[in-house]
């Protein structure tokens, strides 16, 4: 499968940290926390993060203990989890997505956090600058602002009808939708397409905003990086089809799902680059001194069955361009 290569942030170098107060643990033992933003459904992921790590000689229940939590997209039980683990005094705590890292920070300033899955780490204040974060957090960062463009650019592409696109997004567990949308609104702009942020805070309120899409000719929709987009990403792929709305994805598993075109970084890849980080700090690095890593792979899926149930032909170039064709 092919994979497009993207910018990446590294260098740095490895510093003395001191250790935290902690739980009492077996001789040897060390106490890693893990808090997940999504369900667990995406039992892979930490599958990966595992793997990768004993292969760093960090092996499960001899060598460390991982203690590992599932927000599935819940606001309240992001920041429990939050709360809970932090009261453990992990060695690290790895966290996933730009809500818990946020919940994270507000529940510790001394722990050391690697976070996988979050955009803006500067903009949202976890880390003074890519090279030196400076904090006690560092990791890997999913997005780039300009992706919300091309996520336009794609969405015309696929449905040249597009006039008017929806951005699906919860505030309470979402990425913040300013990262975005500067990128977004100049491709709609250049495109001619009125663009509408249209926030939602229950399950319940995702059908509306989609109806409301399909209500006009030209409605479309784009469902921004959000763990509780995530958790409801089989409710939300079925409504578009079943609404007929052309809808672009930020994940693999909403095309996967039946949603028609995703364009993002490649999530999955990071949950096993977390785990040198994780190494470096059980031997003593500051996560301050450790550089955020940005995306190194891009892909492009397309969901061919799901076009011809919208009435779009796909163009024989983009299919061409796509890392993977669902028919």
């Amino acid at each position: 499968m092919r994979r497009r290569e993207f910018i990446t942030f590294l260098g740095g170098a490895a510093a003395g940290w001191p250790l935290v107060a902690r739980a009492q643990q077996p001789e040897g033992l060390r106490r890693i926390g893990v808090l997940m933003g999504v369900a667990d459904d995406q039992q892979p992921y930490v599958t990966a993060f595992r793997d990768a790590l004993t292969k760093l000689g960090w092996a499960e229940g001899s060598k460390v203990r991982t203690e590992v939590r599932w927000a599935a997209g819940d606001a309240d039980k992001i920041r429990s989890f939050a709360k809970e683990l932090v009261d453990l005094r992990p060695d690290v705590i790895v966290c996933q997505s730009t809500p818990v890292a946020a919940a994270l920070v507000r529940a510790t300033q001394t722990i050391p956090i690697v976070f996988v899955n979050v955009a803006d780490p500067i903009g949202s204040g976890f880390v003074e600058s890519l090279a030196r974060p400076g904090r006690n957090l560092t990791g890997l960062t999913t997005d780039n602002p300009a992706l919300g463009g091309k996520w336009v650019q794609l969405l015309k592409e696929i449905a040249p009808q597009t006039m008017r696109v929806a951005l699906l997004f919860n505030p309470a567990t979402a990425v913040p939708v300013k990262f975005y949308l500067p990128s977004v609104q100049a491709a709609a702009s250049t495109s001619g397409i009125e663009v509408n942020a249209t926030p939602v805070h229950a399950r319940e309120e995702i059908e509306g905003v989609i109806a409301a899409q399909a209500r006009d000719q030209g409605g479309s929709l784009i469902v921004t990086p959000d763990a509780f987009n995530a958790a409801n990403h089989e409710h939300i792929t079925s409504l578009a089809v079943r609404y007929h709305v052309p809808a672009m994805y930020y994940r693999r598993e909403f095309a996967e799902a039946g949603g028609l075109i995703a364009y993002a970084s490649d999530f999955a890849e990071q949950f096993p680059q977390a785990a040198p980080y994780v190494d470096r700090i059980l031997k003593g690095a500051k996560p301050a001194d450790l550089p955020v890593q940005g995306p190194t792979k891009f892909y492009l899926v397309i969901n061919l069955k799901t076009a011809k149930s919208l009435g779009l032909d796909v163009p024989f170039g983009m299919q061409q361009r796509a890392d993977a064709l669902i028919e």
